[in-house]
């Protein structure tokens, strides 16, 4: 199907719909954060956002929003992020509610790659008589779905690689002290990316040495990322902090002693054994399987060691990088560990975003 020619009020709305599915992007996982708004005579009459698994979808919540209004949306036009469902899930399907409802066109920014959808909610449409068309601001959707498609499309999530450093790239000092690099603005926004991922990722050297919660705080989404510790051998201490806290903890580990295996589990944490061929984690695989486990976002934040292993793994997809105005010095520690032979190897990024936080910089970078 060609892509059709919007118009300004076309383009207008779908923005409108994509600021929706933003409101979403806290409370969706595993599902993607949908956004969708019905319009009737230029005016906007009903807009939503997809909630939490097995609450509604965009479009129903839109639906609900012209109900509560006492609008009858029949006649009017569907702008949403992502083609409605056409399968029954958790809730039922969303096609079936905009063909009951009556509308007469239904505009989606992209198609939807999840295998019981894949154009077919479209097709519900047209065989219902209502007008179709795809494409408008799929770029935009693209960007705001990337860490859904990332899991149906390529089977792994988005992996996103949380850095704060100093002018001159060094985590720390010497010592090991590293609190805080960045300021109370950019910790502050560190807790808004951790709250849309679902999971947060780290090293067994971060446990040791910071003690970290890796919870979210500050504000409630009602759930709390998984947290996975990348541990070879489970030297993870039983009394290590984010043991305590609530939601669920996987420790990855490859040939560790049986009885440290034990003895975590016996403090609530999962083991998962992914041994490659040194005995320690093997990260593809560990990454592959998250996605088998329907994880579409995965935050990490860890030290120099761990990242080094993941960008060199090339299982990294996204930099985020907090910049202090600070310089630590050449015996400070290092943001990643690289072997590099030659200059080619170089990891390098696209920039995608670039501001101000308080004092530090914040540059966020897809891995090319």
């Amino acid at each position: 199907m060609s892509k059709p020619e919007f118009s300004a009020e076309d383009h207008f709305f779908m923005a409108r719909a994509l600021e929706q599915a933003e409101r979403g992007r806290y409370l969706t996982s595993p599902n993607p954060s949908v956004g969708c708004v019905i319009v009737r005579d230029g005016l906007m009459i009903g807009a939503g956002h997809t909630l939490a698994a097995g609450q509604d979808h965009a479009e129903i919540q839109a639906l609900k929003q012209c109900a509560a209004k006492g609008i009858d949306p029949a006649g009017a036009t569907a702008y949403v992020t992502l083609e409605p469902c056409s399968h029954f899930g958790r809730t039922p399907p969303c096609a079936d509610a905009l063909v009951k409802a009556g509308l007469r066109r239904v505009v989606a920014a992209c198609t939807d790659p999840f295998e019981q959808v894949a154009g077919r909610g479209l097709a519900r449409l047209r065989e219902a008589g209502i007008e179709t068309s795809v494409g408008l601001l799929e770029a935009e959707a693209e960007l705001s779905l990337r860490s859904f498609f990332s899991r149906l499309r390529r089977g792994r999530p988005w992996l996103r690689l949380k850095i704060a450093m100093s002018l001159d790239g060094k985590t720390a000092l010497a010592n090991g002290e590293s609190k805080w690099i960045t300021g109370p603005q950019a910790r502050a926004d560190v807790q808004r990316w951790r709250a849309r991922s679902c999971a947060m990722l780290t090293g067994v050297g971060t446990i040791l040495a910071d003690d970290p919660l890796l919870t979210v705080r500050d504000f409630d989404i009602g759930r709390q990322p998984t947290r996975i510790i990348v541990d070879s051998r489970l030297r993870t201490p039983i009394t290590a902090a984010t043991l305590r806290q609530p939601g669920q903890i996987l420790i990855v580990c490859g040939d560790a002693p049986v009885d440290r295996q034990q003895a975590l589990e016996a403090a609530g944490a999962t083991v998962l054994r992914m041994p490659g061929a040194d005995g320690r984690v093997d990260l593809v695989a560990l990454v592959a399987e998250m996605g088998r486990r329907s994880y579409n976002e995965i935050t990490v934040e860890a030290g120099a060691t761990l990242n080094g292993a993941l960008l060199q793994a090339g299982v990294v997809d996204e930099l985020l990088l907090y910049q202090a105005p600070i310089l630590l010095g050449g015996a400070a520690r290092n943001a990643a560990d690289l072997s590099l032979a030659a200059l080619t190897e170089r990891i390098s990024g696209r920039m995608l975003d670039r501001r101000q936080i308080g004092a530090d910089t914040r540059y966020l970078l897809a891995r090319e």
